[in-house]
């Protein structure tokens, strides 16, 4: 028998049950890989060969189970348990089923199967493991496809041709990326190779499913395993056809650039060791999405991309709306993009306080964040320049910590608003009040005012009277 880290009793109290209706039951999936890799996991799969929907009813009434939620058409139910240990663990409960698929569509055929079925329809080896919860031969591990071998191998391999496996369900091509870069686990070559020549039927699949197996991909430790499986067999050229534009090395005159995609790869991996936060690590990912776009050559330069930065937002935008992404943390990305440059000229030159109020301002709560993707966009094989780089922004992260505690920028908010100003010049809201309020934030920012609400209103009127001035004049 395979090892395996011991089974919660609460799992065995359902074998008991099972026993009871004379049901063959078996954790089935995930849960029973994770066994045998001895790794965390409070989701569980139960499948029945029978009924499902009465014994999941029975199980939650004989156990005292929650939050039952019943798929009768799917034949499958969900509910929450408590072992004994007071660990809880989120049960889903299917009957065996035999799945067939019209090659359009991803809406399965399904109808009852057996054991066999069920576990042929799985997507890899080592998810189509079956463990035995009744008492004859319990904990028993079925293994039709060597999967307890591929485990061992750190293997990924589907347990049917791979063109069919794929055919049937795109999105597992996404999911052997995942897999990959979750478990750190090689994908077989024939597995690959039918990635590489099925990768377009990605698009039957709706972008919401392939939005989230990709975000899965970035939180893992090192996302550029799964990126670089998307990138080399042709899927991410379907999902964010963007970041593909990135790939290659161009040459003009013998002077080429360095190959961007492979280098925002390094930069992901790099921020994924200092930050779980996703939507910074997506940050990385797009920080130069705008390059293929404003890349140039001149001569005597070589080659350039100005405005990236700018263009970028625009790219990003795009994106979140091509993979149906939460539009909250747009702004956000958008941020890091338009700024993970600035503090790079700071830390070449001597820092003044009116240029750390600007990037403290702009950056606002996420300079942190910020300055941790500038880090990550260090790259450099030269250890003397990564060096160097990384002194500098120290120098830049003292010279924050010092202005932050003369003047609290680090929580700078204009101590005059726009709703301020319209009031006391008695205007309406437009471009005029838009133009008083960022010239008074220069101000303060530039330490031509001080930093309180009177300076500042005494600023607006001056200015006001200026702008009209200057408005008389005009023929």
């Amino acid at each position: 028998m395979f090892e395996h880290e011991p089974i919660p009793d609460i799992l065995y109290r359902i074998g008991d049950l099972a026993d009871l209706d004379e049901l063959p039951c078996y954790l089935v999936g995930g849960y029973v890989r994770d066994l045998c890799m001895r790794r965390s996991c409070t989701d569980i799969d139960i499948m029945v060969i029978g009924e499902p929907v009465a014994f999941a009813r029975k199980i939650s009434e004989r156990l005292h189970g929650r939050n039952f939620v019943l798929f009768e058409r799917f034949r499958t139910a969900q509910l929450e348990l408590t072992g004994d240990d007071g660990i809880g663990f989120k049960l889903e409960i299917v009957g065996a089923r035999k799945e067939s698929y019209n090659s359009e569509s991803r809406k399965p055929i399904t109808s009852i199967g057996t054991l066999e079925d069920d576990l042929s329809r799985r997507d890899f080896t080592i998810n189509a493991l079956a463990l035995r919860l009744n008492r004859e031969k319990r904990g028993e591990v079925i293994d039709l496809y060597d999967g307890l071998r591929h485990i061992r191998e750190k293997l990924l391999k589907t347990p049917l041709d791979p063109e069919k496996t794929f055919s049937d369900d795109p999105l597992r091509m996404m999911r052997a990326a995942r897999f990959a870069c979750q478990l750190e686990f090689r994908v077989d070559d024939g597995t690959i190779a039918a990635m590489k020549a099925m990768h377009e039927r990605i698009q039957i699949v709706s972008r919401e499913r392939s939005s989230h197996e990709f975000l899965k991909i970035m939180q893992c430790r090192k996302p550029s395993i799964g990126l670089e499986i998307l990138h080399a067999t042709g899927l991410l050229r379907e999902i964010i056809p963007e970041l593909t534009a990135m790939a290659g090395i161009e040459q003009v005159d013998g002077l080429g650039h360095k190959d961007t995609l492979f280098h925002t790869f390094q930069v992901v991996d790099n921020i994924s060791l200092h930050t779980e936060k996703p939507w910074l690590r997506v940050s990385a990912l797009f920080h130069d999405i705008a390059k293929p776009v404003t890349k140039r050559f001149s001569q005597g330069t070589g080659w350039t991309f100005h405005g990236h930065e700018a263009v970028g937002g625009k790219v990003v935008a795009r994106i979140f709306r091509a993979m149906k992404w939460p539009l909250e943390p747009m702004e956000y990305v958008q941020k890091m993009v338009r700024l993970h440059h600035r503090p790079i000229p700071l830390s070449k030159e001597e820092i003044t306080d009116s240029a750390i109020r600007r990037l403290m301002y702009e950056a606002g709560p996420d300079l942190e964040d910020l300055m941790t993707l500038c880090r990550a966009d260090v790259t450099s094989k030269n250890p003397r320049k990564v060096q160097r780089i990384m002194t500098n922004f120290n120098n830049v992260e003292q010279k924050i910590a010092e202005v932050g505690e003369k003047d609290l920028l680090a929580r700078w908010r204009p101590p005059v608003s726009g709703h301020d100003i319209m009031q006391m010049l008695e205007l309406t809201e437009g471009k005029l009040v838009g133009i008083i309020k960022s010239r008074m934030e220069n101000a303060i920012i530039d330490g031509k005012i001080p930093y309180n609400r009177e300076a500042a209103l005494d600023y607006v009127k001056e200015i006001y009277r200026e702008l009209q001035e200057e408005q008389e004049k005009k023929p």
